[in-house]
């Protein structure tokens, strides 16, 4: 096949040709997508409206639940609307915005439980020089410093995939991925885009290394807290946060550790919707069930919203 670059649009995989499937798998993802986005929201007012939870930590983890937002508002939407309509395109620069955004998303989202596994270890491990360390600029400077750097990495892949061509249109996946594009490319250039995602995966082994080893740390100095309350407390600020590190982690490496495939599978397709739905969809619901503090703060704004609409029928 001579080499193409398709200029207008790319086909994605759909997930069946029965119009009542199809159906089924726009008002599955409509409900998983809606319970993602009200989750995630939640714990930003929580946080944005309880002053108690203007602390580094709920400040980090607003960022992740805007972070969770935003990845599956980059694929999600355009994958129930294809379903709607009995479509299965996108246009070649949708499909340039799709891998460009969720791997800026994706990638701030491990930059950041990176940094907040560092806040945890200088609070439990060094709790007098905590403010001083873990100061409103250091955390904003933070921050930023993951989201700039991110937006480079992502725009040096979207770039490197995009220069490629491609000998066909049909990416076998529900959204444009870099791996399904790099199957249909039929150009050398491939090989540099498969460098930085081997420079990419070492970058993430490394932090998770980071994290592995900064909670070796923090479980053995919560070891040393005489009193099993002390202990406790201190978990219950860690527990959300590693068990959100493992999942987005063990979601990661089932994607991209699986062998490529020319060919739509149904396997592939299910291992997608895990790494792409799963964590958003999950990390509010750990931090609530394992937060004290955020389920007070739920728990106020809940009651607050209450309050208020019994108001509105009084006056009303």
């Amino acid at each position: 096949m001579s080499n193409l670059t398709f200029k207008s649009e790319f086909l994605l995989l759909e997930f069946s040709e029965v119009r009542e499937l199809q159906i089924l798998h726009f008002l599955v993802f409509l409900v998983l997508y809606l319970a993602t986005m009200t989750g995630n929201l939640l714990i930003i007012l929580a946080i944005a409206f309880d002053h108690h939870l203007h602390t580094p930590m709920y400040f980090f983890l607003m960022n992740l639940a805007i972070l969770d937002i935003s990845s599956v508002s980059v694929i999600i939407p355009k994958s129930m609307a294809n379903s709607i309509t009995s479509s299965r395109s996108i246009s070649y620069s949708g499909c340039v915005a799709q891998v460009f955004f969720y791997f800026l998303f994706a990638s701030t989202d491990f930059a950041i439980l990176t940094v907040m596994a560092r806040d945890r270890y200088v609070a439990i491990c060094n709790p007098l020089q905590y403010e001083r360390i873990m100061h409103k600029r250091a955390c904003v400077q933070m921050a930023c410093s993951a989201w700039i750097t991110c937006f480079l990495y992502a725009a040096m892949h979207t770039g490197s995939t995009f220069s490629m061509s491609f000998c066909s249109k049909v990416v076998n996946q529900f959204f444009c991925e870099i791996p399904s594009l790099l199957n249909i490319s039929c150009s050398d250039l491939y090989l540099v885009e498969v460098g930085l995602l081997v420079f990419g995966c070492s970058l993430s082994l490394g932090c998770f290394i980071f994290i592995f080893v900064t909670y070796v740390h923090i479980f053995s100095a919560v070891l040393k807290i005489p009193s099993v309350h002390g202990q406790r407390k201190a978990l219950s600020t860690c527990i959300p946060h590693l068990t959100v590190v493992c999942l987005f982690e063990s979601t990661a490496v089932l994607a991209y550790t699986r062998s490529p495939t020319n060919s739509s599978s149904g396997q592939d397709l299910v291992i997608a919707i895990i790494y792409s739905m799963v964590p958003p969809l999950m990390n509010p619901v750990v931090y609530s069930m394992r937060n004290k503090n955020i389920k007070v703060a739920l728990w106020k704004l809940l009651a607050i919203r209450h309050t208020s609409d019994s108001i509105s029928r009084i006056v009303l």
